[in-house]
């Protein structure tokens, strides 16, 4: 009977081996490589057709948000929404980022202004799904950067702080509510 079992043992660690060495070797006469290497980069790299799309990818698909995209590609914060969340996000459209004092954008893209561009978007995102008919008069979220935003419901009319939510749409991670106005996190004390 331990012949028995120690043969088995055996034929199933030669089994092991010969797998792995097959998986590695290329067969004769053929150059390429049967090991696939993975795509670089995060979550948003990530080619999927069939699900709904991630906040992201809602942002991307909208000609009246390419402002924010650039804004959350210069942020490195593409990969962190493309992730399961759940997210609310509160989209600014291009023309909310028009209405900002000239040349703060510019400002804000540039490679030493990051750590201020990460907190003002992070200012527009809140961890969890908040359609709007869950959101109430007087509502505090507490953003991601950790300072609060207060939502205002007036006749079905919302708003976060002072900007209008001027249409929502549901995304695979969450939702995405658009803004017309950029949130400004309150200066620190």
């Amino acid at each position: 009977m331990k012949r028995l079992i120690l043969s088995i043992l055996l034929a199933g660690v030669v089994g092991i081996f010969s797998c792995q060495n097959a998986q590695n070797t290329t067969p004769a006469g053929n150059e390429q490589s049967t090991v696939v290497q993975p795509k670089e980069g995060g979550q948003s790299t990530v080619i999927d057709s069939v699900s709904a799309p991630d906040v992201v990818k809602i942002a991307l698909s909208s000609k009246d948000h390419t402002t924010l995209v650039k804004a959350l590609q210069a942020g490195e914060l593409v990969d962190a929404l493309s992730n399961n969340g759940p997210f609310t996000v509160f989209a600014p459209t291009n023309e909310a980022f028009n209405q900002l004092p000239a040349g703060t954008l510019d400002d804000l893209l540039k490679p030493e202004k990051k750590a201020d561009l990460q907190n003002i978007l992070q200012y527009h995102v809140f961890v969890g799904v908040l359609s709007t008919d869950m959101m109430k008069d007087g509502q505090v979220l507490n953003m991601v950067n950790g300072v609060n935003a207060t939502l205002h419901v007036k006749d079905g009319k919302v708003m976060i702080n002072d900007a209008n939510v001027v249409a929502s749409i549901r995304a695979s991670n969450g939702i995405v509510h658009v803004i017309d106005k950029v949130l400004l996190p309150p200066a620190k004390k």
